[in-house]
């Protein structure tokens, strides 16, 4: 499951930019089948984590990262959402003083950049990414390439807390909203419903949310952060996920933003698929 690449110049991520999705497993090899079968993603390795990694590939494109974990570590296994920093010990410096917490790094990651992955004062899990100066690197995937990630969410109980979090240690601009359907777990980016809903920008752009779910949010889970997926066909995919061992945990649903439904991987990591209009 591999193939040759084209190498661009990348342009600089804004800092708060979401700029990487990445999940840990525990069956490197199976997951890679799931994902190239559910989504077409091509991979290859590196750069090397403390366990096994791989970069997936969509038409050309870097889209998300799979790395094994490390035998006899237990960690969830959940979509974990990488934002943009220019200095990684700088952002977990920040991540502390606000209440968050700080559980790997800030290390380097090979040549490629400096990371770290840290969880906000509520317990959601998010990663920071500083990228190394290169002069060549993969071209970021457009949000029209299937299987690439085009919105991050975060699940949590209120929106108040993360809503001030987030903003003071990215720089986020934080604008109110609504989202959701009242099923806990959202119906797509910043739906404009009043609803317990923070939109967060970079530069006046949208690029992640927040979305308060009150006492839906599941006990046995607490906040989380949900990548989405651009798919062709939201129905078509959710019934892939099916047929490759996974689950739908929320069927497809019509939204302002497209056409989307809610899965599960063979691992039980959770992920959306939207199908733009």
């Amino acid at each position: 499951m591999t193939e040759s690449v084209t190498r661009h110049t990348q342009p600089r991520q804004m800092p708060g930019t979401p700029c990487w999705a990445s999940l840990l497993v525990q069956e490197l090899a199976r997951s890679q089948e799931f994902y190239h079968r559910l989504f077409g993603w091509e991979f290859y390795s590196g750069p090397r984590q403390p366990g096994p990694y791989v970069r997936a590939l969509a038409d050309g494109h870097e889209v998300a990262g799979l790395g094994e974990i490390v035998p006899g570590r237990r960690l969830n296994v959940a979509w974990l959402p990488y934002m943009a920093s220019d200095d990684a010990d700088v952002t977990a410096g920040l991540i502390r003083e606000r209440g968050g917490t700080v559980a790997v790094g800030p290390l380097d990651a090979d040549d490629a950049g400096r990371m770290a992955i840290a969880a906000d004062t509520a317990g959601a899990s998010f990663g920071v990414w500083q990228q190394a100066s290169q002069p060549d690197s993969l071209a970021p995937a457009a949000t029209d390439v299937t299987g690439a990630p085009v919105w991050y969410e975060l699940i949590t109980r209120e929106s108040s807390a993360a809503g001030s979090f987030y903003p003071a240690v990215f720089g986020y601009e934080p604008a109110g909203g609504g989202s959701g359907n009242g099923d806990g777990d959202g119906d797509g980016p910043h739906d404009p419903d009043g609803r317990d809903y923070v939109t967060l920008h970079v530069n006046g752009e949208p690029v992640a949310g927040i979305h308060g779910v009150g006492q839906a949010l599941p006990r046995d889970r607490g906040p989380y952060w949900k990548t989405y997926f651009a798919v062709a066909d939201a129905d078509a995919t959710a019934r892939r996920v099916v047929e490759l061992g996974g689950s739908v945990v929320h069927l497809p649903a019509d939204t302002p933003h497209g056409r989307v439904a809610t899965a599960a991987d063979r691992e039980g990591a959770q992920f959306s698929v939207i199908a733009h209009p």
